[in-house]
């Protein structure tokens, strides 16, 4: 009797999914999910991850979350489809996370003691045990996060050729066997048999198909931005999560003929930045928030003299020390207004990972035009997240600098009152004879130091007008959905991609909801109220403290901006990017508060 095939059942066909990988920070699941992440820039997809990192040396528990779709992709996801769980600890703590009916892959020599609930599918697979088996022991554990990238890889369809030729990349370049070992272990989980649990496929990514596409994360292309824009000199010092900005500025700027150099502290990093800017180049600093407090005697300075300077804060949780590997929004204030005295400068936050490189862009073209320091606050989420989108056209954006040293004619004034300032580098040739000074001193339209209280109160009113005339010319930012209603959601940085889910969620609740993203935080765009008294509310969203007076920073803000009573906050301080069901729930509240 001849024995009949059983059918092959059709893989489940998925628009998103969410897979949390959950385990120890030496176990290189960042490495998993950078690969998948990576994998969406060679398609269609859309993808935005997430992670957490312990703050000690040491390592210690750790997850990295990657949100894939064949739509927009806006969050890393409120609830996991798939935990991968690698030890007892990972489980406990994130089965949570996984949404009801979901699944959980679990190594099955760690994980012992489940929990039957929700529906959840519990598939057991020994990751050590097969992955030293797979690696006939040569390097004992260490491959069993690509055992589970293989496994994924089959569980959802993935491009096998693609990872394959991602690994290879990856690898290619350390001893034979390292790369050996590698596909060894990914082969291994790809067919390692895993019962009866469903098979999944993307359904056709829907991203646009003009410009190639790629996958990067926002410090990578906040770099590359501002070299691209054409920033040739900096300085700094190490701090989590700035440091990868520095260590690749190190790398690059040589191939371009500019310079880095690692200071030995902050003071002096920010001091030798302005003494670029002060030779004629468009340089950057940067830092975290405790870094960026010790550079605010020198960027003072900036302001005083007058110079074009970028500053980069890559915000993470405080006061001191605080939370140096968690997300916080909490340097906005200090970005403003930290220096002494009436220091004004340029405060942009980027939106997300794509908007980075172009935040990079317009920081330098505003710090040449106003001559003035620009900081960019970028933070935690954004710096480390991978998002996919399209390569920048660099043929559009690249700036090769030069050194402008035409001789100045006879009335060159650097500080006139009726315009703003343009320095000449140190050498250029002054035809009338007279030479400029650059001091931090209160000073005359020549830059000579004066104690007039006429000419202290003319100078600040130019520092203070150039902002004044560039919020005059400054885009409003646009809304998505309702463009009246209930309730508009306002964001800066990486709020941006949840309050527009967020807004979304609440209109198919039957609110009328809008969402703004806020890139230009100071000085804010002229006319900006005239969209928020379209709404009853105007929630904004911030990852601070609702403080003393009981609201965010930038809500404060707005509130003091424009005496509007409607502008109210929703707030957090838990280290974590926020849910979408967060914000729907403190909308909710506000919109029933009178």
């Amino acid at each position: 009797m001849s024995s009949i095939a059983a059918p092959t059942v059709p893989a489940k066909k998925l628009r998103n999914a969410v897979i949390r990988l959950a385990g120890n920070s030496q176990d290189g699941i960042q490495s998993i999910g950078g690969i998948l992440a990576r994998l969406a820039g060679r398609t269609q997809q859309e993808v935005m991850t997430y992670m957490t990192i312990p703050s000690t040396i040491s390592g210690g528990p750790s997850i990295f979350q990657v949100h894939l779709g064949s739509g927009e992709v806006l969050t890393a996801g409120d609830e996991a489809d798939v935990l991968v769980a690698f030890y007892q600890h990972s489980y406990d703590d994130h089965l949570a996370s996984v949404r009801q009916g979901g699944i959980c892959i679990y190594d099955s020599g760690e994980v012992t003691e489940l929990k039957h609930e929700r529906g959840i599918t519990h598939v057991g697979v020994p990751f050590t045990q097969a992955t030293i088996e797979a690696t006939g022991g040569t390097s004992r554990d260490r491959g069993k996060n690509i055992f589970v990238l293989g496994l994924l890889c089959a569980a959802f369809e993935l491009d096998k050729e693609k990872i394959t030729a991602i690994l290879s990349r990856q690898f290619g370049k350390k001893d034979e066997s390292v790369l050996r070992n590698a596909m060894l272990a990914f082969d291994t989980g790809f067919a390692y048999p895993v019962g009866d649990l469903e098979k999944f496929a993307f359904e056709p990514g829907e991203a646009g198909v003009g410009r190639p596409r790629i996958s990067s994360d926002g410090n990578t292309m906040l770099t590359l931005g501002l070299l691209a824009a054409g920033v040739r000199y900096g300085s700094a010092y190490p701090i989590t999560p700035w440091s990868p900005i520095m260590e690749m500025m190190r790398a690059e700027l040589p191939k371009y003929g500019g310079i880095f150099v690692q200071a030995e502290d902050e003071l002096a990093a920010v001091s030798m930045a302005i003494g670029a800017a002060f030779a004629g180049h468009l340089s950057m600093t940067g830092s975290s928030g405790p870094g960026l407090s010790l550079k605010m005697e020198a960027l003072s300075y900036a302001s005083m003299a007058e110079l074009p300077l970028i500053v980069v804060n890559v915000q993470r949780g405080g006061p001191s020390t605080g939370l140096p590997t968690s997300m916080e929004q909490s340097d906005l204030l200090q970005a403003i207004y930290g220096s002494h005295g009436d220091a004004p400068r340029i405060v942009l936050a980027p939106a997300d990972v794509e908007d980075c490189f172009y935040i990079g862009i317009e920081a330098c073209m505003l710090a040449r035009e106003y001559s003035c320091p620009v900081i960019i606050l970028s933070d935690q989420a954004i710096s480390s997240r991978i998002e996919a989108f399209e390569e920048p056209d660099l043929d559009k954006y690249w700036v090769d600098p030069v050194l402008e040293t035409t001789p100045r004619a006879e009335d060159f004034k650097p500080y006139p009152l009726d315009k703003i300032t343009r320095h000449a580098p140190p050498g250029t040739k002054m035809l009338g004879g007279k030479y400029p000074i650059v001091t931090g001193l209160e000073h005359d339209e020549w830059g000579h130091p004066s104690g007039s209280p006429k000419m202290h109160t003319a100078m600040t009113a130019k520092r203070r007008n150039k902002l004044v005339d560039l919020s005059q010319k400054l885009p409003v930012p646009s809304i998505n959905g309702d463009q009246e209603g209930d309730v508009l959601l306002v964001g800066w940085g990486s709020t941006s991609g949840p309050i527009k889910e967020s807004a979304e969620r609440l209109r198919s609740e039957g609110h009328k909801v809008g969402s703004m993203d806020i890139r230009h935080i100071h000085p804010l765009p002229a006319g900006l109220n005239n969209a928020f008294i379209r709404y009853k509310k105007v929630v904004v969203v911030e990852i601070n403290d609702y403080g003393v007076y009981g609201f965010g920073q930038l809500a404060m803000l707005l509130r003091a901006a424009y005496a509007n009573p409607a502008i109210r906050s929703v707030c957090k301080t838990d280290g974590l990017a926020y849910r979408i069901r967060e914000i729907v729930t403190g909308v909710e509240k506000v919109m029933a508060d009178d």
